[in-house]
């Protein structure tokens, strides 16, 4: 199951505008530490003026009736396809249960604390919790959301909570004269594959955000092989054309890929173009590169006005990209 769900993206990323918007209590530990990237941390013999310091959302211990619960926004408005509820370093304080509660707001809502009077759908019945542990839920449902309630009963900690699932974007609003970055997460975008992620992940290339450091990128390792090729499949949220490619090597310096390439393909099935049983075609021929750079290829460099559904980053001989952005306009 976890291997199945973390194909998916994880729409309450801060990494892709994800928000913890509120919390019933988070007196020993903040809401926001939810989403942070990693597992969480446990650091021995740090205390805050509150209490011991934890790497995740803990709140007090109840003595009245009810329980916690914390809301999130999602980075992207998207179709759930499952959790992670991480209770991560938390041993004597973790909720021995949890439920979760989904729903889809057009409107920002000024006051959570009324969160009770909206209509959420229960997407993950009271389940049960172990102390320091992964617990993974496959939802089975194809409605889009905007915001997720976490539950925990009645109180306590968790470390992480992951919201596995597909960005959902209505193309019907969009203009074919508009122009976007079609590689992005939040536009639809996805990683299929590489050969090689030894140091970071080939996610990190669509991220909406700039890379904050070396390991917030695509990084593989290092190749002493005679021109040896490093590669990365992804897929465009929407067929369109390229008017624009910016291959970004920000933080890498000493470890930059010497130069790169891009090819396209058009196909309607990614195990497909996984496979490599398409027609690749040259997008972008081979490009040198510098170290910490944002390189720009624009109309002239660009093979093709063919609207495309797929591109594989090509790096010679290795190394680390921080994003790769593929401005164009969408096609039907």
């Amino acid at each position: 199951m976890k291997e199945r769900l973390q194909k998916y993206i994880d729409l309450a990323s801060e990494k892709i505008g994800g928000k913890v918007v509120y919390a019933t209590d988070d007196f020993f530990a903040e809401k926001e530490n939810l989403i942070k990237e990693g597992r969480g941390v446990f650091i021995e013999g740090k205390y805050t003026e509150r209490g011991k310091w934890m790497d995740g959302w803990e709140s007090r211990r109840k003595r009245t009736l009810g329980h916690d619960w914390a809301i999130l926004k999602l980075g992207a408005e998207g179709t759930v396809k499952g959790f992670d509820i991480d209770t991560n370093h938390f041993l004597g304080n973790h909720p021995p249960f949890a439920s979760v509660e989904a729903i889809y707001l057009e409107e920002n809502i000024e006051d959570w604390s009324k969160a009770d009077e909206l209509e959420w759908d229960e997407i993950l019945e009271k389940s049960p919790l172990e102390p320091g542990s992964q617990h993974f839920f496959e939802i089975n449902s194809d409605k889009v959301y905007t915001h997720i309630r976490l539950h925990i009963y009645p109180d306590g900690g968790v470390a992480r909570f992951r919201v596995y699932g597909n960005v959902y974007k209505n193309w019907q609003t969009v203009s074919e004269n508009e122009t976007m970055d079609l590689l992005l997460v939040t536009n639809c975008g996805k990683a299929l594959c590489c050969n090689d992620m030894f140091f970071s992940a080939m996610d990190n290339l669509i991220s909406p955000t700039k890379g904050k450091d070396m390991g917030d990128g695509w990084e593989t390792k290092r190749n002493r092989t005679p021109n040896n090729e490093d590669w990365v499949i992804l897929k465009l949220g929407h067929p369109g054309v390229i008017q624009k490619i910016i291959v970004d090597t920000h933080h890498f310096k000493g470890n930059y890929p010497d130069s790169c390439a891009i090819d396209y393909c058009i196909s309607t099935n990614d195990e497909e173009v996984m496979n490599n049983t398409v027609l690749w075609k040259p997008l972008l021929n081979k490009q040198k590169l510098t170290a910490h750079q944002e390189h720009y290829f624009e109309t002239e460099k660009i093979e093709t006005n063919e609207a495309i559904t797929h591109i594989k980053l090509k790096i010679y001989p290795d190394g680390g990209i921080s994003r790769l952005r593929m401005i164009g306009t969408i096609k039907a």
